[in-house]
């Protein structure tokens, strides 16, 4: 396992990094990836850490906070050696319309019940979960994580965006320590958008979110596959979920030696503005073969080439941007 460091924070982070949300689970007030084992969890969370991997991104919506419940008691004898992330603003909700308030005072509220389930006084990494820009500047909210930073709650704040537009808004206003965004083989707005770049000028640390697009670049899902309601992937449209799992097949010349899993997230730490990339894990098999992609060889340029041609040719067969997707919009 290799590190990089976070942008100009100083701090280290495996390159491979532990998406929590799915340890989470599904709660009546949040969506998750179904229903999930504790005691698998906990032993993948193990896993990760005896394996190098230092990085845990989790937040309060997910499971209800029982994500962060369930890295306390994975991990908290451990806390001086590991780098936790959490979020807050977006509020408990079913679906995928969001709920959201980040006045100061809910901020408050929502970073110390996180340290209570976390069983810490410090979180390395406190996020804005995913604001709007206009959320974020009428409740000063890069402020209100200034206080968090300067009594000592958290060592260091970011946002994770809605869109990469948005994340290069902030690195270039806000020049915030870290943005958390999408990145994946089907979706490289962050490097059209010319979010990467601005990031590279700014030394903005990049922590790569969806890398596998919900487990479909994996190859182990498929149109048919169903998914049951409390699993948030059920919110969208078949057609969707379709183009998804077609994806999947586009990329063939990548997987010498290698599996979906790891190509996909290869393809994202061949660039070096990324920091860390945090694909969700939920058994020790995932993590098994999730973390071999560190130790990979970088694909070459042409492979790189190709993959953009792939992208702009099929981008809109991969996500239609209007959110026309979702079931609920």
């Amino acid at each position: 396992m290799n590190f990089r460091e976070l942008g100009k924070t100083g701090i280290k982070v495996s390159e491979i990094g532990f998406g929590a949300w799915g340890i989470g689970g599904p709660s009546k007030n949040a969506p998750g990836y179904g229903e999930v084992d504790d005691n698998e969890s906990i032993k993948a969370l193990k896993y990760a850490y005896d394996n190098r991997i230092n990085f845990f991104d989790t937040a309060d919506l997910y499971g209800d906070g029982h994500s962060e419940r369930i890295i306390a008691e994975a991990l908290g004898r451990l806390r001086d050696k590991i780098i936790i992330a959490s979020k807050g603003g977006t509020l408990p909700h079913t679906g995928l319309y969001m709920p959201q308030d980040f006045s100061a005072r809910h901020l408050t509220k929502a970073l110390d019940q996180s340290l209570r389930r976390l069983k810490t006084d410090y979180i390395d990494l406190y996020q804005l979960h995913s604001p709007k820009i206009e959320d974020i500047e009428k409740n000063e909210c890069i402020e209100t994580l200034k206080r968090f930073k300067k009594t000592g709650k958290i060592s260091e704040f970011g946002v994770s965006v809605r869109s990469p537009l948005d994340a290069k808004y902030l690195i270039e206003n806000y020049d915030v320590p870290f943005v958390q965004v999408n990145l994946n083989l089907i979706d490289q707005r962050l490097i059209t958008d010319g979010v990467m770049k601005a990031a590279e000028e700014k030394k903005t640390g990049l922590i790569i979110r969806t890398p596998l697009v919900f487990g479909f670049l994996t190859g182990s899902l498929e149109k048919k596959t169903k998914f049951k309601e409390n699993d948030h992937r059920s919110n969208y449209t078949k057609e969707q979920l379709t183009m998804w799992s077609n994806a999947s097949k586009l990329f063939p010349f990548l997987l010498k030696d290698k599996t979906g899993a790891q190509a996909a997230l290869r393809y994202c730490l061949d660039f070096e503005a990324v920091t860390t990339v945090i694909p969700g894990m939920i058994n020790v098999n995932e993590v098994k073969e999730n973390l071999v992609a560190s130790d990979l060889n970088p694909f070459s340029s042409e492979k790189h080439k190709l993959i953009m041609e792939i992208y702009e040719h099929n981008q809109s067969k991969f996500f239609d941007l209007t959110l026309k997707c979702r079931k609920d919009l």
